[in-house]
């Protein structure tokens, strides 16, 4: 643990648990669903805040129309009658690019069964120091640890000699909307952290995920003769267990790198829909789902091991090798990313982590498509380091470590201070 300077010291001591908790609360109870109205209205209250805090905010509706047709845009799984980006900068005394950025995103899968939470999703709750809720790990606690961040150093009334920045963005979890506008825009900076569930991990690289869309045909016939027709769920059955011999070869040589599996490169299935009456066999089967990409592999790479895949699959059987399976790549479009080797911003956070009291994280990467890549790919290094763990995210036991938004909010506070510098 290195020695703390006065300056430090004192930013830690503003960091406020009370403040932090009392965000969370707000934030979580605004179900910013993707695609919804309260997307938007998370949007807005965190902009209040950051104003709140004497950031220079920048607020702009997103050009949806753009986000559609841009050769370089994400993809977008749902629909959305508007969206908005949030930036908030805190002026250093030179001008320029942010010495560092923390990006956020305020948006949320939706919540599922209500019945199988112990109490309502957007109802926030703590019990044994953990806070409850739809989004309170994926990432609400994370971006509320950043602002926190940022008030702490407004508070000791310190002044930076770059800019600071948090972007807070929208549609991360259906391809990464609000970071890709956020960058296209022109918010840069000279290195990022975005606090997602780490698990008390450093995370500096993630796998890519495809979203694909499968079409199987059968031939229709009445259930009482079912051997008359040619059932595309049979068929679906066995182009699925092609996928899965599929998936084993993809997970050579990742043991150990990523946090929470051994399937970082998983292939699932989220979605089936087959048929159009009970006693009829069904002709058609369609099958949506999740591909993942490894570290480093192009996106065309990928896409292209896949479809050849499902065509070996098909040329091997006798009626799909006359009516094969239909490959389409639909929705959210996640390439993997990756802090570039020797990035002097890895030891920069492990050494705050530990300076703010905590143990040194271990490297890991995380195996799921997140905003890294989008940043990455615009040349600025990036890493993930936050609270909670990945593995609660999207089911009914989501929940965050009141302790863990605290520590990590002191850890990008020392971040901060070292990456922007202090006059």
């Amino acid at each position: 643990m290195a020695a703390l300077t006065d300056v430090e010291a004192r930013v830690l001591d503003g960091v406020d648990g009370g403040w932090l908790v009392d965000r969370l609360r707000e934030l979580v109870a605004v179900p910013s669903v993707g695609g919804t109205a309260a997307e938007s209205e998370a949007q807005h209250l965190v902009a209040g805040w950051l104003r709140g805090l004497g950031a220079d905010v920048d607020t702009w509706p997103i050009d949806l129309v753009a986000a559609a047709t841009a050769e370089d845009a994400p993809g977008q799984e749902v629909t959305r009658a508007e969206a908005w980006g949030v930036v908030g900068t805190v002026p250093g005394a030179e001008d320029g690019e942010p010495g560092l950025v923390l990006s956020g995103h305020t948006d949320v899968v939706p919540a599922g069964d209500p019945g199988l939470w112990a109490g309502d999703p957007f109802g926030p709750r703590i019990t044994g120091g953990l806070l409850h809720g739809r989004g309170a790990c994926d990432m609400k606690g994370g971006l509320v640890a950043a602002l926190g961040a940022v008030r702490a150093v407004r508070a000791a009334g310190v002044r930076l000699i770059r800019p600071l920045a948090v972007h807070s963005v929208v549609g991360e979890e259906d391809g990464g909307l609000g970071a890709w506008a956020t960058l296209a825009r022109g918010h840069r900076g000279a290195a990022c952290v975005i606090p997602e569930p780490t698990a008390g991990t450093v995370m500096t690289a993630s796998a890519g995920a495809l979203t694909f869309r499968l079409t199987v045909a059968g031939r229709a016939a009445h259930g009482a003769m079912r051997d008359a027709g040619i059932s595309a769920i049979s068929l679906f059955e066995y182009v699925h267990a092609a996928l899965r011999e599929l998936e084993v070869q993809r997970q050579v040589g990742t043991a150990g790198r990523f946090v929470g599996t051994e399937l970082p490169h998983g292939i699932s299935i989220g979605l089936l829909r087959a048929g159009n009456w009970s006693s009829s066999v069904p002709d058609r089967l369609v099958a949506e789902g999740r591909y993942g990409v490894r570290v480093g592999e192009p996106v065309p790479e990928a896409r292209a091991a896949f479809e050849a895949a499902v065509a070996r699959c098909c040329a091997a059987h006798p009626w799909l090798a006359a009516h094969p399976v239909a490959v389409e790549w639909v929705g959210g479009s996640f390439a993997s990313g990756r802090l570039p080797e020797g990035s002097p911003l890895l030891p920069r956070v492990q050494q705050a982590a530990v300076d703010a009291g905590g143990p040194c994280p271990p490297e890991k990467a995380v195996p799921a498509g997140t905003d890294l890549r989008l940043y990455a790919a615009a040349g600025i290094p990036t890493l993930h380091l936050g609270p909670g763990d990945l593995r609660l995210a999207h089911g009914p036991l989501e929940h965050v470590p009141v302790a863990e938004v605290l520590h990590v909010a002191r850890a990008l506070a020392l971040t901060a201070l070292r990456s922007c510098g202090v006059t």
